[in-house]
């Protein structure tokens, strides 16, 4: 298939195919060599790929993924060189919305309205149906001033109509107020927005701080937009696929089974409909696509959590170095925190704060600086060493976790919870727990 030529864009940030253009320059990109099916095919060639970026030949188009599977793709997009940088950046962004003052008329091409013609994965065997996962939903609150971007998976129904899992955040509770009112809701979903923005919109700001303009703090500002297409909304630009509609009051479909972030599959469940009235493309679009369960998926939805561990322990303790909420965990349920402690109790005070920072989350374990959260047996070695059982756990009985745990109450969301400290203890000589190394 002929790909449209673009112009060299070098902030990876802006722009879809400036990630593109990076991964290609550093011969790190994988296409496929023949057309893929969209059903289960896709989904085995990005499993197979990650965390290597891909392009997937199909019947309907070019799809894209693994784009932000990495750390050094997620760095690469914030400008930034290590995870101090990151956290650091992301919390003042978060903090200091930047206003789109770029504004532009794109050039876009019009499918009319039938999703058929995007090429739409199925990815696992008993998924409810082809589903968009890296569609960004942008909507206003009706008769507000409230503006929210995030992303959210979304269900083929028919050619003119999605299910969409919609949690009780921003968006749900724009919807339900629309509804109370007896109207719908104008809604964009754009998919293969500037990277920047599917950053953002990962993230949790309060409610009335559009994410967007967060991406544009991220991005130093450089982030265009357009006003043309949604009434009073400015929508990040370019995207690769903007679908324009609406969110139908008082009509729900079911939506799932799908797979969720930890690998299992997540119930059926009544959710709302949303109506496309038009499909607008750039030329030859990349139709973006998220593994569920996938490494783009778990450090996509764990990156921001991390940075509120970061900034919680931080407050606590005298230096963090990282955070991580591995795979292993679903980058949501399990994080491994490296600190430095000047004082015995440093560390339970850490497992406290990173619990209190991301509520989901059921295991802490905390480690002294000299630990690599990312290496699991250095994690499990200062466990076995560092550790003792009736002084280093801390149990915390009836708290509330999360929704996606199989193992918590599935109606309360009740759950046990569990913090590590594998430090090492500060009345002990610090040799008899170093590490022996070959120079």
């Amino acid at each position: 298939m002929m790909r449209e030529a673009s112009p060299p864009v070098q902030n990876a940030a802006l722009d879809l195919r400036a990630l593109l253009q990076f991964y290609r320059s550093q011969s790190e990109i994988i296409e496929s060599q023949r057309k893929l099916e969209l059903e289960f095919e896709v989904a085995r060639f990005i499993r197979d790929s990650q965390p290597t970026p891909v392009v997937a030949d199909t019947e309907r188009g070019l799809v894209v993924s693994n784009l932000l599977a990495s750390r050094k793709a997620l760095f690469e997009v914030l400008g930034v060189r290590d995870d101090a940088e990151a956290y650091s950046k992301m919390a003042r962004a978060m903090s200091s919305p930047l206003q789109i003052s770029n504004l532009t008329t794109p050039s876009l091409v019009s499918l009319g309205d039938d999703l058929l013609r995007l090429p739409v994965p199925k990815f696992f065997e008993k998924d409810g149906g082809y589903y968009i996962t890296a569609g960004v939903f942008i909507a206003k609150e009706v008769g507000g001033r409230a503006v929210n971007a995030s992303i959210h998976r979304a269900m083929i129904l028919d050619e003119n109509h999605l299910a969409v899992r919609l949690v009780p955040r921003h968006l749900y509770y724009m919807f339900t107020q629309a509804e109370k009112r007896g109207i719908a809701l104008p809604a964009a979903i754009l998919v293969g927005a500037p990277p920047a923005v599917y950053v953002a919109a990962a993230c949790s700001p309060p409610y009335g701080i559009y994410e967007v303009e967060v991406a544009n703090t991220l991005a130093g500002g450089g982030l265009a937009g357009t006003s043309d297409l949604l009434e009073g909304v400015v929508l990040p630009v370019p995207s690769e696929v903007v679908i324009l509609g609406e969110f139908l009051p008082g009509k729900r479909s079911k939506e799932g089974p799908f797979v969720d972030i930890l690998g299992t599959y997540d119930g059926v469940r009544e959710e709302p409909v949303f109506l496309v009235h038009e499909i607008l493309t750039r030329q030859t679009p990349y139709f973006y696509s998220i593994l569920p369960s996938g490494y783009e998926h778990t450090l996509l939805m764990g990156f921001p959590r991390e940075v509120a561990i970061w900034d919680g322990v931080s407050k606590v303790v005298p230096k963090v170095h990282k955070v991580r909420l591995p795979p292993s965990g679903g980058g949501w349920l399990y994080a491994v925190v490296s600190i430095d402690k000047s004082t015995e109790g440093d560390a339970k005070n850490a497992i406290l704060a990173a619990f209190a920072a991301h509520p989901s989350l059921k295991i802490a374990i905390v480690v002294d600086g000299d630990v690599d959260p990312d290496n699991p047996e250095d994690v499990e070695w200062a466990i076995a060493t560092r550790m003792q059982p009736d002084e280093d756990l801390v149990i915390i009985r009836g708290a509330r976790g999360s929704s996606l745990d199989p193992s918590a109450d599935q109606k309360s969301l009740i759950t046990s919870k569990l913090g590590i400290d594998a430090t090492r203890p500060l009345s002990k000589p610090s040799w008899m727990f170093e590490k022996a190394r070959i120079p």
